[in-house]
């Protein structure tokens, strides 16, 4: 068996867990520099808020019915899925995090008396030690188990979990649940289905293995057989390496100094380092580049881009980041104004294995890992940007976050305080 926790309304639940008092208001989260709605809680759903929907085209609704808005805070909603995941691995010892509000749970091989408890026990557990309300569904596969899932959403008096495991059960949900919102039925997938008049994930089902393989290839088939109760994706609770590493970020403003433009680089050279070291890669390659603004027209447009070798291979900060640095400073060009840049780091390697060059300077090797070691430490212990480079200026990106809310749990500065009268 294998059980998904979904992560109700992600964003909007991390923001209510300091901020009880939106409990019941509608909530939306909005994406980078303030531009769409990317999480909304269920009142905000009702109101008509899509999901996408720009914030200047339902400013009107927002302010009608005081909709609180928050500009995304991805410091603190990254904390509160590591806490989440934390709870979760209290339950199997196999997690796969799917994505930084959902993971899979192996359950296969654990002696579970009463499944359906199980679920709503982690669930409730979650709630208890996180504040976040979490949607766990159990089924025999991982496509069953996210449905499930999603049950408990729809129906409350399952208190946040669901077993789905009975041949009736599973075929009396199938016919209610549409085939385009079948997790792995892609957009193309969804719309060969409803041209061949297959509506539910039941309909799905009833197509013959031979039709399934020919019109949806294997990824299709997986999908159809996971259906039917017979587990085909395997469970992956380790994590590839990233082939390749990118961090990049559109302005608030359009930049016209090269410092400015410079220190934005440095920053996002830090992200990909922070990345990078978490997988224990090497970067051999890396890309800088910057771009103006192609909607904005009667302006000068220019798009640059700089590329740096390592050829012995680093993941130190510093390398990485002055490289960085150079190649802003290289693909700037006087009377254009930058909406838009960023960092790819390519051609990875892994550092176990890795032979130096012959010409390699140990210890400048070894005072540059020890640095970059105390800044790991450092940003551990204190919270990311406790420490910087001087090329990164304040550590800041400049994009519009208007409603930010305090980084509760990965600032000293903005931990809550609590008195008692």
């Amino acid at each position: 068996m294998f059980a998904l926790a979904d992560c109700n309304n992600f964003f909007v639940s991390c923001e209510r867990v300091f901020r009880p008092e939106l409990n019941g208001r509608p909530v939306i989260v909005l994406s980078n520099n303030d531009g769409c709605a990317v999480s909304r809680s269920n009142e905000a759903k009702a109101l008509g808020i899509k999901m996408g929907a720009p914030l200047f085209q339902i400013r009107e609704l927002v302010e009608k019915h005081g909709v609180a808005v928050f500009s995304s805070n991805f410091a603190l909603y990254g904390d509160m899925s590591r806490r989440v995941q934390e709870v979760l691995r209290r339950y199997s010892p196999a997690v796969e995090q799917y994505s930084i509000d959902e993971a899979f749970l192996d359950l296969r091989g654990i002696q579970i008396p009463d499944p359906d408890a199980l679920a709503k026990e982690i669930s409730s557990e979650c709630r208890r030690r996180t504040a976040i309300p979490v949607s766990v569904g159990i089924a025999p596969t991982k496509t069953l188990a996210k449905i499930a899932s999603k049950l408990c959403k729809q129906y409350p008096k399952l208190r946040g979990g669901c077993y789905m495991h009975r041949p009736e059960d599973i075929e009396k949900v199938l016919k209610r649940f549409p085939a385009a919102d079948v997790w792995g039925i892609g957009r193309r997938s969804a719309r060969k289905l409803e041209a061949a008049g297959i509506r539910s994930a039941w309909d799905f089902t009833r197509l013959p293995e031979v039709a399934v393989r020919k019109r949806f290839a294997l990824p299709g088939l997986r999908t159809w057989k996971e259906l039917q109760g017979i587990p085909c994706i395997e469970f992956e609770d380790m994590v590839e390496p990233r082939q390749s590493i990118c961090v990049s970020r559109s302005f608030a403003k359009e930049i016209t100094d090269p410092t400015v433009l410079s220190e934005q680089v440095a920053n996002f050279a830090e992200g990909a380092v922070e990345k990078l070291r978490a997988q224990h890669s090497l970067a051999f390659e890396m890309a800088v580049f910057a771009l103006t603004n192609r909607f904005k027209e009667g302006v000068p447009q220019t798009i640059g881009s700089s590329l740096r070798s390592f050829p012995d291979g680093t993941a130190e900060h510093r390398a990485i980041v002055s490289a960085a640095v150079a190649g802003a400073r290289e693909l700037f060009r006087p009377g254009y104004g930058y909406k838009k840049a960023g960092v790819v780091i390519t051609r990875l390697g892994q550092e176990n294995g890795h032979t130096p060059s012959l010409f390699a300077n140990p210890e400048s090797e070894q005072r540059e890992a020890s640095l970059s070691q105390t800044i790991d430490h450092i940003n551990g212990s204190f919270g990311r940007g406790a420490i910087l480079f001087g090329v990164q200026g304040d550590g800041r990106i400049r994009m519009s976050r208007e409603h930010q809310s305090p980084h509760y749990t990965t600032l000293w500065s903005d931990i809550p305080t609590a008195s008692v009268k």
